[in-house]
């Protein structure tokens, strides 16, 4: 944006520094030689320079914009709106002003140009289609006038930036299926929660914002004050997703790159398993550590969809590393999912000695190979396969929804 403002600044000054010099030029002849017609020349360009000037300051008075935008948070492949509003506050009409709203964002485009009637507004809506996952800025409006021979041009900024957060999408992954993990006996791992499941453990006073649903009405009767049921979760296995984003082992660009299916991919597993009422969280090492315990429901699924809006393929750190330095949040009641194209052994040892401490594992192995790079995952493959780990293999152009399933991972997946 500041690159094409710089641009039509540039064009602006060599504009006018071209009339400036055919003024003086033709004024020196003019007196030299008494030619009548230089002198209207000069005449014309003398009035038409300050002229411009002031339509161009008055076509900028008088104006007020509003931007709603409409839309903070969305997913890759929905559409974020916003209405611009311009009103004119002068009896004169206003033309040909440029009204644009500058975004970071791929695809997007509010630029227009309009004319107001007077003491009237106009009013549109922008439609942007969101191609790509993260933090964009949008904003702030601009309007920018100008005059017929573009010697001049007047720029107004009005309100401010704001931010729009894009979430990576995700597929369905009805028949992903990942070990279970070894749980201990019935009961040591209950724990109280907010959410309604079958299991009540007891009853406590009521409590301002508590459902109705929840009242104990035979207790309530009976104490003649108010109680309501608290419950239990069922014992089930925490999920750990850990996404390798190491900058060495990314291969592809943009979004056929190996970084954007990691994304998706851990995005789709954590949200397969929330659906289904189960405790996720999530490991990746970009720029930072970003580390999502394991909690239930749709608001842990956006936690886990904001930090990957923003992970990028940058960080330093190996996967082996990695697994070994987080290695005490994975216990006997765990389940782990690695998703990778690293494509060397030495973090295969740190897997392994998880799962042979009761850790149960699966792991996502991206193709590097089919994402421009020369790096064969097939060695790798078999050692997992030797090593009992469920292994999912995903090319560039896999259906996901189809390669995440039994019938398209494995062995099966090599023959094709």
């Amino acid at each position: 944006m500041k690159r094409g403002i710089r641009s039509l600044l540039a064009t602006e000054r060599r504009i006018l520094t071209l009339v400036v010099a055919i003024l003086l030029v033709s004024m020196f002849v003019a007196f030299g030689t008494g030619f009548w017609l230089l002198f209207r020349l000069v005449y014309i360009i003398a009035l038409a320079i300050p002229a411009c000037w002031a339509f161009v300051w008055w076509n900028t008075r008088g104006l007020e914009a509003d931007v709603d935008r409409r839309t903070m948070r969305a997913q890759v492949g929905q559409e974020a709106q916003e209405v611009i509003e311009v009103r004119n506050r002068t009896p004169f009409p206003k033309v040909w002003l440029e009204v644009e709203d500058p975004s970071d964002m791929p695809g997007h485009q509010s630029r227009r140009v309009v004319i107001i009637p007077p003491r009237r507004s106009r009013n549109w809506v922008v439609t942007t289609p969101l191609r790509r996952r993260g933090l964009f800025e949008w904003g702030p409006l601009r309007i920018t006038a100008g005059d017929p021979f573009n010697l001049f041009t007047r720029r107004r900024i009005i309100g401010g930036a704001q931010q729009i957060l894009v979430y990576p999408p995700v597929v369905d992954l009805p028949h992903f299926q990942a070990p279970p993990a070894n749980l201990p006996g019935e009961g040591r791992f209950r724990r109280r929660t907010h959410y309604v499941t079958p299991n009540a453990s007891g009853v406590r006073e009521y409590a301002p914002g508590d459902s109705f649903n929840r009242i104990h009405w035979k207790t309530t009767a009976r104490r003649d004050e108010l109680m309501v049921k608290t419950f239990e979760l069922d014992p089930a296995s925490d999920i750990w997703v850990v996404l390798d984003l190491e900058k060495r082992v990314n291969a592809g660009r943009d979004e056929e790159s190996t970084e954007e299916y990691g994304v998706r991919i851990a995005a789709s597993v954590a949200r397969h398993y929330i659906v289904q009422n189960r405790p996720v969280g999530l490991i990746t090492f970009g720029s930072d550590l970003q580390v999502v315990e394991p909690e239930r429901g749709q608001q842990q699924l956006t936690r886990i969809l904001e930090t990957l809006a923003t992970s990028y393929a940058v960080g330093d750190a190996p996967l082996g590393n990695l697994l070994m330095e987080e290695q005490r949040r994975f216990g006997r009641h765990t389940t782990l999912i690695v998703v990778t194209s690293a494509t060397d052994d030495h973090w295969l040892t740190a897997i392994q000695s998880l799962t042979q401490r009761g850790v149960r594992a699966a792991v996502v192995l991206l193709d590097p190979t089919t994402f421009g790079d020369n790096r064969s995952p097939l060695l790798l493959y078999g050692q997992l396969m030797a090593s009992d780990i469920l292994t999912y293999v995903v090319r560039r152009g896999d259906d996901l929804t189809l390669a995440l399933s039994p019938t398209g991972s494995g062995a099966s997946t090599w023959q094709a």
